[in-house]
């Protein structure tokens, strides 16, 4: 078992307590309750409570499992509980106001919380975590590479001898999965945003890739049923002429790299389609120029548009009146992470910041073509770590 080093965790928790001190100078207790962020500042992911006094050490209580969190973590307080009075009781006098993650917090656990901590307000933790989340560490950057290589070999050299005529969406998106865990990927495409269940990501053949979706993304995706509207239709069948888009997470230990690649499959798409397609792949390598430190998302996103025909910006980023408005997103433990290469992101661009930079475009009665690579800002334009293959890749 890998475990986060100490040195890592340490260095985490003084970015994070440093954030707090200089953005909410008041502040006296944060309490972490979701997974994705207890993992960040303690390296396990338990049913508990993270308790960050500003005057003293952090404690991670846990309820379930104690035992586990102890072979997992290196992590220097790790106490068990049976409810959040034990935490209460041991911490002392509770301040008037704390910080909690107002995005995941349901309101059942803020209540169950305040029975026992009985604090009269709360700020909103989330900003502040996110913005030393988007900085990653090297040793953060070393598992994104991993995955990014993953991503590379499976797509660009795999997919293509898994394509075959008449299977379905749903058993190709069952068998790159396969595919995905025998090479190292840690099994799960997390997302942070509220309710969403993506499973791996999208899987469509032709106008399946442009199909309305819940999800906020470029793409589309028919999904398995009303119930489970995503990894793939188990009616849809490849067939000769098909355009064929995959858009899927990977990871490696809880970090991600985001990957899209098409493919064609036994036929040709008309030439208008493959010019828009190398649009996509050129404004890729634009947005990729400008992801260098001190550049801000804002201006990128900003820039890039302003450079677009407006005939080619009536299907970009998605489909009829279903386009998103961001070229990329950041990535890390979530899929989606800040900030996002989209109007109102001002902060200047870091290195270590990772991006998912995605242009597409939906073309009718094709699907969407397009591509998606993962970035690391660094001084001379983006990093890409998931691989440069062009897409439309023919498959005879």
């Amino acid at each position: 078992m890998n475990k986060v080093p100490l040195a890592e965790l340490n260095a985490r928790m003084a970015r994070f307590r440093a954030r707090m001190d200089t953005q909410a100078p008041d502040w006296r207790l944060v309490m972490v309750l979701s997974k994705v962020n207890m993992y960040y500042l303690t390296g396990t992911m338990q049913d508990g409570l993270l308790l960050i006094p500003r005057d003293g050490k952090a404690v991670l209580w846990v309820r379930r499992s104690y035992e586990r969190a102890l072979d997992e973590s290196v992590f220097p307080d790790i106490r068990p509980m049976d409810s959040y009075r034990d935490a209460a009781a041991v911490f002392g006098e509770i301040p008037a106001e704390v910080w909690l993650e107002a995005e995941t917090v349901p309101l059942a656990m803020y209540a169950r919380i305040r029975k026992y901590f009985p604090f009269d307000s709360f700020r909103a933790l989330d900003p502040h975590i996110a913005a030393v989340r988007a900085v990653k560490s090297a040793y953060e950057l070393d598992l994104m590479r991993r995955s990014g290589e993953i991503h590379r070999r499976v797509l660009e050299e795999t997919v293509p001898g898994m394509l075959r005529e008449g299977v379905s969406e749903a058993e190709f998106a069952a068998e790159l999965y396969g595919a995905l865990v025998r090479e190292g990927h840690h099994g799960v495409a997390r997302f942070s945003m509220f309710d969403t269940d993506v499973g791996m990501g999208q899987i469509g053949f032709g106008t399946s890739s442009i199909y309305p979706t819940f999800f906020n993304g470029p793409g589309g995706n028919r999904g398995l049923n009303p119930a489970a509207p995503f990894l793939g239709s188990g009616e849809r069948r490849l067939a000769p002429g098909d355009l064929v888009f995959v858009d899927i997470g990977c990871g490696v230990e809880g970090y991600h790299t985001d990957k899209t690649l098409t493919y064609v499959f036994k036929g040709k798409l008309p030439d208008e389609t493959v010019t828009l397609h190398r649009r996509c792949l050129d404004i890729e390598q634009r947005i990729a120029s400008m992801l260098v430190p001190g550049e801000t998302p804002s201006h990128i996103y900003k820039t890039v548009l302003s450079e677009l025909d407006a005939e080619f910006l009536k299907n970009f980023m998605g489909f009829g009146n279903r386009r998103v408005k961001f070229l990329g997103h950041g990535i890390g433990l979530h899929i989606d992470e800040l900030p996002v290469l989209a109007e109102g992101f001002g902060e200047p661009l870091e290195c270590g910041m990772a991006f998912a930079v995605e242009p597409k475009r939906g073309v009718a009665g094709v699907g969407m073509v397009g591509v998606e690579n993962t970035y690391l800002v660094a001084p001379g334009g983006g990093e890409c770590i998931t691989g440069r293959g062009p897409g439309l890749v023919p498959v005879e």
